[in-house]
C-alpha cells in the first residue's frame, strides 16, 4: 500500500501542477494617426503622419507605403506667425516616404526653430483635426569637453567616449542626446533621457553610448566606437512633455519580450487621439576625431 501511494501522490501533483492552455481572443482596433514632429533651433518643422499598423502585421515595403498619410493640412505656429507646411515625397529603399515640412514657395510665413520660444501644431487629417504644443528650451547643459579611452582589454581597437558636462543650477531641466559616426546620420543610444535630479548645477563626467539604428537589429559591434572614427554629439534640451514621451517610450521598447516587466503606458502630448509626439530641441553639436 505504501509502494503504491508513493507512485500515486507525485502524479496527482504532475497533473494538478501542469499548466491550462489560455488563448485570447485579440480584436482588431482601428488604426490610429501616428505624430512624429519636431522642430529645431535653427531648422524648419518637421512632420511625419503614418497610421498604426496590427501588431501582427508583417512588414513590407506596400505596407510601409500605405502607412503615410497623405494629403493632410499641416500647420504650425510660433505665436506670430502660422505656416502651412507642404508635403514632399523622397524615395527611400523600396518605399516612398512623406514628410510636411516649410513651403518654400510661401517664404513670408515660414521660419525656424529659436531657442526660448513655444511653438503650436494643427493637424487636419482625414476628417479629423489633431493638435499640440511644445517648447524650445534654453540651452541649460554646457558640453565642456570630450574626449576617448581604449576599452579595457580589447583587441578591436575599441574605444569609449566621454563628456564632461555643466547643468546650470536650477531643477527640471531635461536633455535628449544622439551620436553620429562617420557619414551615418545621428542616432539615439537604448537610453537617450535624462532629468537633472541628481547633477543640478554641477560639472559631471559619464560616459557615451552610441546610437543605433532602431529600424535595424541590434549588432553588438557597434556598442563602442573604433580608431579612426569621426564621432558627432548631438546634445539637445527638451521640456518636459518630450521627456516624458520618450521616457516612457524607451522603457517600453527595452521590454518588449520581457514577461516580467511592467506595462506601461507611452505619454503622448498630441490631442484628439492620436498617437506620438510634437517635440522642441535646443540643440548644440559636438564632433571629435579618433586617431588611428
Amino acid at each position: 500500500m505504501k509502494s503504491s501511494l508513493s507512485i500515486l501522490l507525485p502524479l496527482l501533483m504532475l497533473l494538478y501542477g501542469c499548466d491550462k492552455a489560455v488563448s485570447f481572443d485579440l480584436e482588431k482596433s482601428e488604426p490610429r494617426l501616428v505624430v512624429e514632429a519636431t522642430i529645431e533651433n535653427g531648422q524648419a518643422p518637421m512632420v511625419v503622419l503614418t497610421r498604426s499598423q496590427s501588431y501582427f502585421s508583417q512588414i513590407s515595403a506596400d505596407l510601409l507605403n500605405e502607412s503615410f498619410v497623405k494629403g493632410a493640412a499641416v500647420y504650425v505656429s510660433n505665436g506670430q506667425k502660422e505656416h502651412k507646411l507642404k508635403e514632399y515625397v523622397v524615395s527611400a529603399g523600396g518605399f516612398n516616404l512623406r514628410y510636411y515640412t516649410n513651403d518654400s514657395s510661401q517664404p513670408a510665413t515660414a521660419f525656424v526653430g529659436e531657442l526660448r520660444k513655444d511653438y503650436s501644431l494643427r493637424i487636419v487629417a482625414e476628417g479629423q483635426e489633431y493638435s499640440a504644443k511644445t517648447t524650445i528650451p534654453d540651452t541649460t547643459r554646457r558640453v565642456d569637453s570630450l574626449w576617448w579611452r581604449p576599452v579595457p582589454n580589447s583587441t578591436d581597437n575599441e574605444v569609449q567616449i566621454y563628456v564632461r558636462a555643466t547643468d546650470k543650477k536650477g531643477y527640471g531641466d531635461y536633455i535628449r542626446y544622439f551620436t553620429r559616426r562617420n557619414r551615418q546620420s545621428f542616432y539615439p543610444p537604448f537610453t537617450s533621457v535624462f532629468d537633472d535630479f541628481v547633477i543640478d548645477g554641477t560639472t559631471y563626467e559619464i560616459q557615451v553610448e552610441p546610437g543605433f539604428n532602431r529600424n535595424t537589429d541590434f549588432d553588438d559591434d557597434t556598442y563602442f566606437f573604433r580608431r579612426g572614427d569621426t564621432v558627432g554629439l548631438k546634445l539637445a534640451n527638451i521640456d518636459k512633455a518630450t521627456y516624458d514621451f520618450w521616457r516612457t517610450m524607451e522603457y517600453n521598447y527595452s521590454s518588449i519580450g520581457n514577461p516580467f516587466s511592467t506595462p506601461v503606458r507611452v505619454l503622448s502630448n498630441i490631442s484628439g487621439g492620436a498617437l506620438g509626439y510634437f517635440g522642441g530641441y535646443a540643440a548644440q553639436y559636438r564632433t571629435m576625431i579618433i586617431p588611428k
